[in-house]
């Protein structure tokens, strides 16, 4: 699917559908600045591209500020229901500001906080999600659908685009992932503003992943999503990890593939260990390659022939190749060293950490 996106800046970042960006959500209580701070920081320096703090009430305004010293990636402010809020907040420099105009109050209202936004150049995200679908709407469809979901997200868009704004990125989310996926299809379909995906209330770690790399996933290989956040009951950092395995498994992230498998009885090596110890080594390496670790000769060279650079087991033993080709044979206790270094031969200076 081919999409044409209307381009949004949202800091120094243009969202127009030619990069993935990564986003996260601050979890930090509002009233503790150096831990929303710490955080920011933590978030940025783990590969967060634009991160979101909540602004519950005037005196959270002061994160905006605080935050931005620290940081150099763009900030968003959560308001919900205060209009004021949003005022505050991109006049203390929010490089977005993530609304609903349905629920700040009259127009007046909505045109003040899109007047301010327009005079700043600071976009508005309008998130949906299936709790904040109208009344008028769910009596409509009888609970919310997808094409709730977007029929509420389109009437917040018409509010702003009648104050003459159209500097405005949407999000339709719902913890139902086949609702998410079809209501972000239908979205596309709907409008070219740039979308923001992800699946809310995604839960705990592990199912989290899956809800979210099912629901982003098929919609990033459908060609539709411009950022995304997956959203996860957990350390936020693991949120942004997630989000860069994602986008690295459908072909679109940045560093290292590690590939793998699953191991059989011809396997006569400790090969989940040494898979272990090779995924911590490898995440500190910022280079496009595909590392392969593989139990037997079976999988090794000739299913894992496409990656840069591997190892496949032996009994006590293994071999280190490159596209196929075997380099030399190394015992067991020898085979993340020399792996590591073929690595770093091929990756020269793109090692950080």
């Amino acid at each position: 699917m081919s999409r044409k996106v209307k381009p949004v800046k949202v800091g120094k970042l243009t969202l127009d559908g030619e990069k993935i960006y990564v986003q996260s959500m601050l979890n930090v209580p509002s009233e503790d600045i150096e831990g929303n701070v710490r955080q920011a920081a933590a978030l940025e320096k783990a590969g967060c591209e634009i991160v979101r703090v909540s602004v519950p009430n005037k005196s959270a305004v002061s994160l905006i500020s605080a935050i931005k010293e620290n940081i150099s990636i763009p900030l968003v402010a959560d308001i919900h229901f205060d209009y004021k809020l949003a005022l505050e907040s991109a006049a203390a420099g929010a490089d977005k500001i993530r609304i609903n105009p349905g629920n700040i109050g009259s127009m007046d209202r909505v045109k003040a906080v899109a007047d301010e936004c327009a005079r700043r150049s600071v976009p508005i995200r309008i998130g949906v999600n299936s709790g904040s679908v109208e009344k008028e709407i769910l009596a409509k469809y009888g609970s919310p659908t997808p094409q709730a979901l977007v029929e509420s997200a389109m009437g917040h868009v018409r509010l702003l685009e009648q104050c003459d704004f159209d500097d405005i990125v949407v999000s339709i989310k719902s913890s139902n992932v086949p609702t998410t996926i079809e209501a972000y299809r239908l979205a596309a379909q709907t409008c070219d503003y740039p979308l923001h995906l992800g699946v809310t209330e995604a839960g705990m770690e592990r199912m989290g992943l899956i809800k979210s790399a099912v629901g982003i996933g098929s919609l990033l290989c459908d060609g539709i999503g411009e950022t995304i956040r997956v959203s996860l009951t957990d350390d936020p950092v693991k949120e942004i990890y997630a989000a860069r395995d994602i986008l690295r498994s459908i072909g679109k992230g940045h560093g290292v593939r590690l590939v793998s498998c699953p191991t059989c009885g011809r396997t006569k090596i400790d090969l989940v260990s040494l898979a272990k110890r090779a995924e911590e080594e490898l995440s500190r390496i910022d280079s496009d390659i595909t590392v392969a670790i593989m139990g037997c000769a079976v999988n090794g060279p000739g299913e894992a022939r496409e990656a840069d650079v591997g190892v496949a087991g032996g009994d006590g033993c293994g071999i280190i190749f490159r596209k196929g080709e075997i380099l030399r044979k190394v015992d067991e206790d020898k085979l993340l060293e020399e792996l590591m270094a073929e690595v770093k031969r091929i990756t020269a200076d793109n090692i950080v950490g």
